[in-house]
């Protein structure tokens, strides 16, 4: 694990937005942690944040023209997430974003910020539970004349959905891109079994000898 990854952890358990119990999720599964990336609203949790998803970014080089955030947690992620990729490596990208309802007055249409058409747009959002708000992304996308270059987001649960495939890995082969993450259930078990939490540790497994997906596929 790497230590941007490490220190993502660190900060989602800091801020609560990361936390071990017994969490029901809305699928119904009894859960041994829960990650609300809501909770990360502070300055320096933000800065952190930043520069998790630029590194994130650069490590699965995907090709992108746009960074694109769905409303509503997804706009500050593009924005502090643009400046980060800047600030720290020097590449400079725009962002836009979505209105959830269409604007018309003004500069109107369905999206605010970077021109999208003809461009490469990489969407950038804290999870991925069913896919609902990717897929409505792309359609958008589609309108545009855009192209989905990737997806970009915080944790990868790494869990299946109805079918033997997770919603990462139906979004990934319904549109053909990668969807890359900060960290990944795999991590959260390394950083659990370096903190010799053998209780939880055990917990976490459990759960994902159950519900975990083939991430060889």
């Amino acid at each position: 694990m790497k230590a941007y990854q490490t220190a993502f952890i660190d900060t989602a358990l800091e801020a609560n937005a990361l936390c071990f119990g017994d969490y029901t999720l809305k699928s119904g599964r009894n859960s041994p942690y829960f990650f609300n990336a809501g909770l990360l609203y502070q300055g320096k949790a933000l800065a952190t944040l930043a520069n998790c998803y630029a590194q994130a970014i650069i490590d699965s080089k995907i090709s992108f023209d746009v960074l694109f955030g769905p409303a509503y947690k997804g706009i500050s992620l593009a924005a502090i997430t643009a400046a980060a990729l800047y600030e720290t490596h020097g590449i400079d990208v725009p962002f836009a974003y979505n209105r959830k309802e269409k604007k018309t007055h003004g500069e109107g249409g369905q999206t605010v910020g970077a021109a999208l058409e003809g461009k490469k747009v990489l969407i950038i959002d804290d999870v991925i539970t069913a896919g609902t708000a990717i897929r409505e992304v792309t359609d958008l996308l589609a309108t545009e004349n855009a192209e989905l270059a990737g997806v970009i987001i915080g944790l990868n649960r790494e869990e299946r959905g109805k079918s033997e495939l997770s919603a990462i890995q139906e979004v990934e082969r319904d549109f053909g891109v990668s969807v890359a993450s900060i960290i990944r259930l795999q991590d959260i078990i390394e950083y659990l079994a370096r903190r010799d939490d053998a209780s939880m540790l055990q917990r976490v497994r459990d759960y994902q000898q159950q519900y975990g997906v083939d991430t060889t596929c």
